[in-house]
């Protein structure tokens, strides 16, 4: 507590000298309680970034930072937020306030107050409707959040249908505390999100994506997962995911895939790109499922489920480099297992090729992927992964690996064939790469040669 105390100080005195109070509130509270960061939380202990609470207006603390801080910035004033940096540091001081969703808009209506309590009671969670008065500290907790934070519980200050009703985006959040902290949530709070998961449908997809994000990258996902699941929350936005649940046939006896696929996040790091894939690896198998003699099969559910990855997160709003990463990792997710089959030299480039800069997430999606419990199988599967990478490295010491290109670039292919810039260009590096990727480093005379008996099977044209 004493961090926040130091670290507040002196802003905390120019608001008492202008009359006013501040309240430190949120994740750094709760961390500072718990005396250590969580994955959940935006504010570990130690963090330069504070949220605040004020009974002054924003245009009193505004006037109240001038002055004090090296920067201002005002965008959320209108919501009652103004920011500031000061050494280092990041504050957002926001006057107390009620605020209530219309229930068919996206946008809060803003209420200022004058009360810690009523600020508090509009907060997500119990655990962070605590409030830390500064500069003379005094803990504010007026709904049992310091005791259901021993006691791990999740709880909203008031009721969670009035709650969820002003913010439909906690429901989707509470996933992430069950999950971040190790929370248990209570049955009303379970019950109002099952009642009212359709509200989910007015928090736009950017929010959306933005919490889901800050779920993946927690220790251990599943739990807040499969609170989404089971909730009805998860239909809304990842659809694909309860997908995942199949029926259980006691004659083909196929896996759970959607258990299958949470175990498989829980086993990557805390990548949300690598998470995300792991997520959405198996989406295709439900649309490629097929009862073939007395089994099941699921034949290029990988090129299903990529054309399926870029149409949910695309929809989700996702930078487009960021759905070209997981879109490939899970179009690449099966590459490895023809493996098995034995690889030639030119196989494992190609496989390096085709992975690019995502070859050590591929690798470890597909280390992820396996999630038998026959532990023969297992060590049968990292033993040809080990072996694969062993592969890799050594031809990574031969040749150049990660940058496999045609021996010779387009000016020189046009300068050999005299030809102008044209599709017979990209042609004849297409070949040279082909070429390149069957036989390794040949070097310019030899590429040159084989330039030619392609140029002249084509006819010279």
């Amino acid at each position: 507590m004493q961090v926040l105390v130091d670290a507040t100080a002196e802003l905390a005195g120019r608001f008492a000298q202008a009359g006013h109070r501040l309240y430190l509130v949120g994740g750094s509270v709760r961390d500072a309680i718990v005396a250590a960061p969580t994955a959940s939380s935006p504010h570990p202990v130690g963090s330069r970034d504070f949220d605040l609470t004020t009974d002054a207006h924003p245009d009193e603390t505004e006037e109240i930072l001038r002055g004090w801080a090296d920067a201002v910035w005002v965008q959320g004033k209108r919501f009652g937020t103004i920011g500031a940096a000061k050494d280092g540091r990041h504050y957002e001081i926001t006057t107390h306030r009620a605020e209530a969703y219309d229930p068919s808009s996206r946008k809060p209506d803003v209420a200022f107050g004058h009360s810690i309590e009523v600020d508090l009671s509009r907060r997500d969670f119990t655990v962070n409707a605590m409030a830390l008065a500064v500069p003379e500290p005094e803990l504010i907790d007026p709904f049992g959040g310091l005791e259901d934070l021993a006691g791990g519980h999740l709880r909203t200050p008031i009721d969670p249908h009035a709650s969820f009703a002003d913010d439909p985006l906690r429901m989707l959040r509470a996933a992430r505390f069950v999950a971040g902290l190790g929370l248990k949530p209570d049955p009303a709070l379970v019950e109002a999100v099952r009642a009212m998961h359709d509200r989910l449908a007015i928090v736009s997809p950017e929010r959306i994506r933005d919490e889901l994000d800050k779920l993946l990258v927690v220790p251990t996902p599943s739990t807040g997962l499969w609170f989404l699941v089971d909730t009805g929350l998860a239909a809304h936005f990842l659809p694909e995911l309860p997908a995942l649940a199949l029926e259980q046939d006691p004659i083909h006896r196929h896996k759970d895939v959607l258990a299958h696929t949470l175990a498989v996040v829980d086993k990557t790091g805390p990548d949300k790109l690598l998470r995300l894939a792991a997520l959405l690896h198996d989406i295709g198998k439900p649309r490629t499922r097929a009862f073939v003699d007395g089994g099941v099969t699921f034949h290029h559910h990988e090129v299903v489920g990529a054309r399926m990855t870029r149409e949910r997160l695309t929809a989700l709003r996702y930078p487009g480099d960021e759905i070209d990463t997981v879109t490939r990792l899970v179009e690449l997710h099966l590459r490895f297992h023809t493996y098995r089959l034995g690889w030639t030299d030119k196989a494992v480039r190609r496989y390096v090729r085709d992975a690019g800069d995502l070859l050590d997430r591929l690798n470890e999606l597909t280390r992820c992927d396996c999630t038998t419990r026959n532990a023969a199988r297992a060590r049968a599967l990292g033993q040809r992964m080990d072996e694969l990478e062993g592969r890799i490295a050594e031809l990574r010491t031969q040749e150049e690996l990660d940058a496999i290109r045609p021996e010779l670039d387009g000016r020189q292919v046009m300068e050999h064939l005299g030809v102008p810039p044209g599709p017979v260009v990209g042609q004849a590096l297409e070949f040279l790469l082909e070429l390149r990727l069957e036989e390794g480093p040949l070097g310019e005379e030899e590429a040159r040669r084989h330039l030619d008996s392609w140029w002249a099977d084509r006819g010279g044209r």
